[in-house]
C-alpha cells in the first residue's frame, strides 16, 4: 500500500492555538494522537509519502518521531523541514528526500510537491478509457484562505473549454489538485483513491458554502457563491477547537 499525507508539523505548538487551531493541550498530546492515527493505518512494509512540513523540531527530535512511525518513508521537502540541515538528522530512515517528484500509482501519474502547482505536468493526459490520468498532490496551504483560492482556480479551470489535439470539439480542462493536509483526514495517511474521494466530498461542501463542522461567514454583498470569506480547520474527534 502507498499512502500520502502532508503538514503534520510535529513540535509546532502554536498551531494548536493559531491558524490550524488543532486544540491539543500540548505537543505531547498532539504527537501521541498523530502517531496513533498513523500506526493504526500504516503497516511496516507500507509506503508513506509525506508532502512536506513533517516537523519543526531539530534533527534528534525529528528522529525520535520517525522512529515511532510505521512504514517506509518518502519525503517531499517543505519550507518548515529545517531539520534536513541538521547534522544529527538520520536521513537513512527515508527511502528518498526530494523537493519534487513524479511517480505512478496504479497506472495513474502523481505529481508530488509541497506547494500547489496550478499547471502541472501531464494535466491533459488520459487513460485508454478516456478518464483523467494525472493527479497533483500538494500541501503547504493547510485550511487557510489560500486553499479557498486554489479551490476557486480549480472550479474556473474545470469549467473552461478549449480545443484539445486529437479530440473533437471543445473539451473541459482536467484539473485534479488534491490538498493532503493532515487535518482533512484526521491525521491519517490515505491511499490515492481515498484522497480522491476525500477531496471530492470536501470540495462539494465548499461549493455549498462551507466545510462540515465549520462556522461559515455570514452572507456578504458581492461574495461569490461557494467561497466563504473565512474558514477554520476542523477535526471532529478533538474537542476545544478555537
Amino acid at each position: 500500500m502507498r499512502y500520502y499525507i502532508s503538514d503534520l508539523h510535529f513540535y509546532h505548538l502554536s498551531l494548536n492555538e493559531h491558524m490550524d487551531c488543532r486544540g491539543f493541550a500540548d505537543c505531547e498530546e498532539m504527537h501521541r494522537y498523530m502517531i496513533g492515527r498513523w500506526n493504526r493505518k500504516v503497516r511496516p512494509n507500507d509506503e508513506v509519502v509525506i508532502l512536506g512540513d513533517l516537523s519543526v523540531g531539530g534533527g534528534k527530535a525529528t528522529n525520535a518521531i520517525t522512529e515511532q512511525l510505521n512504514g517506509r518513508l518518502f519525503l517531499i521537502q517543505g519550507n518548515h523541514d529545517r531539520f534536513l540541515g541538521d547534522k544529527h538528522f538520520d536521513a537513512g530512515r527515508f527511502e528518498w528526500i526530494r523537493p519534487y517528484a513524479e511517480i505512478y500509482d496504479n497506472k495513474r501519474k502523481v505529481i508530488l510537491s509541497h506547494y500547489p502547482i496550478f499547471c502541472y505536468n501531464g494535466q491533459y493526459r488520459k487513460k485508454k478509457d478516456g478518464s483523467d490520468r494525472t493527479y497533483m498532490l500538494y500541501g503547504h496551504v493547510h485550511n487557510t484562505y489560500d486553499e479557498i483560492l486554489v479551490h476557486r482556480f480549480q472550479n474556473i479551470t474545470r469549467g473552461s473549454l478549449r480545443p484539445v489535439k486529437g479530440q473533437e470539439g471543445l473539451q473541459h480542462i482536467p484539473c485534479h489538485m488534491i490538498n493532503c493536509f493532515c487535518m482533512f483526514s484526521d491525521y491519517t495517511p490515505l491511499l490515492l483513491d481515498e484522497w480522491i474521494e476525500n477531496d471530492r466530498v470536501r470540495r462539494e461542501e465548499l461549493n455549498r458554502g462551507g466545510l462540515p463542522g465549520h462556522d461559515s461567514a455570514p452572507e456578504q454583498p458581492g461574495r461569490e457563491e461557494g467561497f466563504p470569506s473565512q474558514i477554520r480547520a476542523h477535526s471532529p474527534e478533538i474537542p476545544g477547537k478555537c
